[in-house]
This record gives C-alpha cells, sequence and structure tokens, in this order.
C-alpha cells in the first residue's frame, strides 16, 4: 500500500457517496464512529463479514504511527500495512505491540497533529472511495466521509465500556489484570482528548444514527446497523 505522511496534504473536499438512493449493484461506504469500548471494533468486522465488505479500522493507522513516533521519537514518514488482522509498520508486525495503554495515550497525542491527520485522512478516502467498506474510527462520519451512505455512532455507557476494554484479552489492559477503575479514568482521558481536539474532534454527525450499545449482546448491536444498512439499500 502506499505510504501515509505527515507531509501530504488531505484532498480539499471530501469523497463519499451519493445523497441519493444506492444505484443497483452499488458496494455502499459504510462509516462507524465512536468513543473507545462501544463495540466499533468487533460490530464493524461482523457487519463487513456479513456482507463480504473491506473492513478499515482507522484507530489502528494512528496506533501504528503512535507506535513508530515512540520507536523514533518523532512522527514521521513510516510504510503502513494495515488489513484484517494485519497492522505493520515498515515491515514490523506491530498488530499486539499497538493495543496497550501506553500506545493509548501516544496515538491521542498523534491523532491531535493536524498533518498526521491530514495524511491519514487522505489515505482512508483513498481505501474507500470506490465503496465495499466497513471503516471504523471517531471521525468517519464527520470527516473522513461525511456523504457515507449509512452513518453510524456507536456508544455505551463508561462502565460498560471500562468493563468490556478490562476483559478484553486483544488489549494489555486484559491481559494485565488493570482494575476497571483504572480502565475507566484512562477512557475518560481519552474521551476529553477525542472530543476537544481542534482536528476532527469526535463529535456526532448530521444523519448519524445513534446505537447505545450497552446491555446488547454482540448479535443484537449487529442486527442494529444491518437494520440501517437494509433501510439504505432498500432506498
Amino acid at each position: 500500500m502506499s505510504t501515509p505522511s505527515p507531509e501530504s496534504p488531505a484532498p480539499a473536499s471530501a469523497p463519499g457517496a451519493s445523497a441519493g438512493k444506492p444505484s443497483p449493484g452499488r458496494r455502499l461506504i459504510i462509516a462507524i464512529d465512536g468513543p473507545s469500548g462501544a463495540g466499533k471494533g468487533t460490530i464493524s468486522r461482523a457487519v463487513a463479514a456479513r456482507l463480504a465488505y473491506t473492513h478499515i479500522d482507522t484507530g489502528a493507522m494512528y496506533r501504528a504511527v503512535a507506535w513508530k513516533a515512540l520507536q523514533e521519537g518523532v512522527a514521521g514518514r513510516a510504510e503502513l500495512e494495515v488489513g484484517e488482522g494485519i497492522v505493520r509498520v515498515d515491515g514490523h508486525d506491530v498488530a499486539d505491540a499497538i493495543r496497550t495503554p501506553e500506545i493509548d495515550k501516544a496515538a491521542a497525542a498523534v491523532a491531535r497533529q493536524p498533518r498526521v491527520r491530514e495524511a491519514l485522512i487522505a489515505r482512508q478516502r483513498a481505501m474507500g472511495e470506490q465503496g465495499g467498506i466497513v471503516m471504523e474510527g471517531r471521525d468517519i462520519t464527520t470527516v473522513v466521509f461525511p456523504d457515507a451512505d449509512v452513518k453510524i455512532f456507536l456508544d455505551a455507557s463508561a462502565e460498560e465500556r471500562a468493563r468490556r476494554r478490562a476483559n478484553d484479552s486483544a488489549h494489555a489492559s486484559g491481559r494485565d489484570g488493570t482494575a476497571i477503575h483504572d480502565v475507566k479514568s484512562a477512557l475518560e482521558a481519552r474521551d476529553h482528548s477525542d472530543r476537544t481536539r481542534a482536528a476532527s474532534p469526535l463529535t456526532l454527525a448530521e444523519g448519524a444514527v445513534v446505537i447505545d450499545t450497552t446491555g446488547l449482546s454482540i448479535e443484537e448491536a449487529v442486527r442494529r446497523v444491518m437494520e440501517e444498512v437494509d433501510k439504505r439499500s432498500r432506498g
């Protein structure tokens, strides 16, 4: 894949889906935003699998850049490869290394840098502009694809999100037994950073459907998203 660079500008206007009824056979752009622990990854992957679409975790891209910055002391150029279960930086497999509290903090800092966001947003638009994607992140419905066919904002209570993260074996917080109240504090700090940054803050997009996943099973949450996809497909 192409190399993202903080020096690369994003397109002046955001490409996206037509605001009207999708043409027959056209593969949709499905954009999913939400805070950490709301279920974006699990739900997005499941929806993509059901539709035979490509799943794109944009958060992994910021985490990968953050990993590179911690290694070299600066967020510079990096060759990124991000796919289902694959995250490589300059050929190094960092899929596990980027799921730590340290990278959480570093990614939040990297995400506040406009030049980094511009470069990654341009990359994300190029990856998804042909449709057939389920792209998750924090600014997909507002900045990357504001005209996406389906726009979803996933949320959950702070307590529920902390419990999920603390029990997530794919994340360091779930592997080292970090107390739920400590995870909750970390998530709240990340929420504040995401919602108050000047560049692409986490916010509810116009026309986005809010789905509160508190108390919902994965299947129930996926079904809610698929209902919105079906509505859009029918026009």
